[in-house]
């Protein structure tokens, strides 16, 4: 349910309010808390900290809706905030925004414009949270965030979420698009990364589906990390579907024939988890470190186009669920003697 907090003077919009959203207030939709003015605004806050949306005006007396914003933005970033205002001049309109009003709607209020914005609103704030939730249970390793999140996290239980560490048992996958530097020679910047973004979005999907997620892109490779449950049952389900899904795609363009697969490496086992960078800058990549992390890229670089590639004892653990095929030993770098390695054929 979202929670809304209304502040204007205006009493009779209490009233109106309630009726034209009645239906979303009984089915538990919507939950709205009236405020006066700003001062009484943020007193409402604190007695209700899950606020989503703030619906203000901008004169009101003891504090305007303006300075409210301004409050709004250091106290609780995560609230997102439209202007509600008869003033619909383009500077109150202007200085709104460069507060952090999210939208501005003018009265009178037409209330289906009202109602289409405070969706628009808690879609917008629902993705802010379910990042924060994210960061927090580190499921994503490594992404952009609204600088609110970051604030709003304090650096506290910032340094202390984020500089946990743990030993993991987990299944990493290389996965590269081969040769895909050489079609830089005959295409556009903008083409080149137009178009590795979509390759790399395709084999998002299919990891994401696997229940993993993405650790680092790496020039135009993927590593790759699946925990939990049949985690590395589910890293080579992911990687057969990206492996079948890239190779589905057509041509770049009448005079290129590229035509992309990947090579693809998967190890399984032991590994540390836990924050590479400088926390003074709070620029940390969450990630996995360890020798079967090193293995699953050097398989990765062994591997040919279109191959599956894993490791002997990874081979022991999937025989029974998948088809695969011994290549033989195989000399990888850093590795002392040659490894026995088979291909996923499905």
């Amino acid at each position: 349910m979202a929670k809304i907090l209304v502040a204007d003077d205006e009493t009779d919009l209490e009233m109106l309010i309630k009726q034209k959203f009645r239906q979303k207030i009984r089915e538990q939709q919507y939950e709205f808390i009236f405020a006066i003015n700003g001062n009484d605004a943020l007193d409402k806050i604190r007695q209700h900290p899950d606020v989503d949306i703030v619906l203000s005006d901008i004169n009101m007396p003891e504090m305007d809706g303006l300075t409210l914003l301004s409050r709004l933005g250091e106290s609780s970033p995560l609230i997102k905030s439209v202007i509600v205002s008869a003033y619909g001049d383009m500077e109150n309109i202007r200085t709104a925004m460069n507060r952090g009003a999210f939208d501005f709607i003018t009265k009178p209020i037409n209330f289906e414009d009202l109602s289409l914005t405070i969706i628009k609103t808690i879609n917008h704030v629902t993705q802010i949270r379910e990042t924060l939730k994210a960061i927090k249970e580190n499921n994503i390793l490594k992404m952009y965030v609204d600088e609110t999140v970051l604030n709003f996290m304090g650096s506290q239980e910032f340094e202390t979420s984020l500089m946990a560490n743990e030993t993991i048992e987990a299944t990493i996958a290389f996965i590269d698009i081969c040769s895909f530097t050489s079609i830089s020679e005959n295409e556009t910047p903008d083409t080149v990364v137009k178009l590795l973004n979509k390759y790399f979005d395709v084999m998002v999907k299919e990891i994401i589906t696997q229940g993993g997620y993405i650790d680092k892109f790496i020039g135009d490779a993927i590593m790759a990390v699946f925990r939990g449950d049949y985690h590395l049952d589910r890293a080579i389900d992911a990687c057969l579907a990206v492996r079948g899904k890239i190779e589905k795609l057509p041509t770049i363009s009448d005079h290129v024939s590229f035509t992309p697969k990947v090579s693809i490496g998967i190890n399984s086992g032991e590994m540390i988890s836990g924050n590479i960078g400088s926390a003074n800058l709070r620029r940390l990549d969450y990630t996995v470190i360890g020798d079967v992390v090193n293995t699953a890229q050097r398989l990765q670089s062994a591997a040919a186009p279109g191959q599956i590639m894993i490791s002997e004892q990874t081979y022991v653990k999937v025989k029974e669920s998948f088809s695969c095929r011994k290549v033989g030993e195989v000399s990888l770098k850093n590795k002392a003697h040659p490894m026995n390695v088979y291909e996923v054929m499905d």
